[in-house]
């Protein structure tokens, strides 16, 4: 178990140090803001979609704690590519996974994402990872007004 974390904590301070797809996409189709008050974290996605509703392009800008941020560039990740309908299963299983409700082992569709597993140890930081998570939701819904993890 001690060289599983060890990869996980690997996986996160490499997505930290270097985050994936991180900007603006302009244009986009679809963008929402997040923000965590009580931390500080600012999350910013974009969304370029392909005709058939497939996730292009997705990017992110933002400020946030090495959770947040390779959460973030993790997710832009996990949802390129995939259509709308997968990338919101997608994110139920990765609240799931954080909220210690889901196996990270037991859905191939979690990835690299099961590395944000331990979070789930610590209930404050859970709203760092599931910021853009929140943000990628509001975006996908077409909201308009920014999300707070309140």
């Amino acid at each position: 178990m001690a060289d599983l974390d060890a990869l996980y904590q690997e996986v996160i301070l490499d997505h930290y140090k270097r985050p994936r797809n991180r900007g603006r996409l302009t244009p986009s189709d679809r963008e929402s803001e997040g923000y965590n008050p009580l931390c500080g974290d600012r999350v910013a996605l974009t969304i370029r979609l392909q005709e058939d509703e497939t996730i292009g392009e997705v990017a992110f800008e933002g400020e946030g704690c090495a959770i947040s941020t390779a959460s973030a560039s993790l997710l832009t990740e996990a949802v390129s590519g995939k259509t709308v309908g997968e990338a919101r299963e997608i994110s139920e299983l990765f609240r799931e996974l954080v909220t210690g409700e889901g196996d990270p082992l037991a859905d191939p569709r979690l990835g690299k994402l099961a590395a944000l597993v331990g979070v789930r140890d610590y209930p404050m930081r859970v709203k760092c990872a599931t910021l853009a998570w929140h943000t990628l939701q509001a975006a996908l819904e077409g909201r308009d007004e920014p999300v707070t993890t309140e």
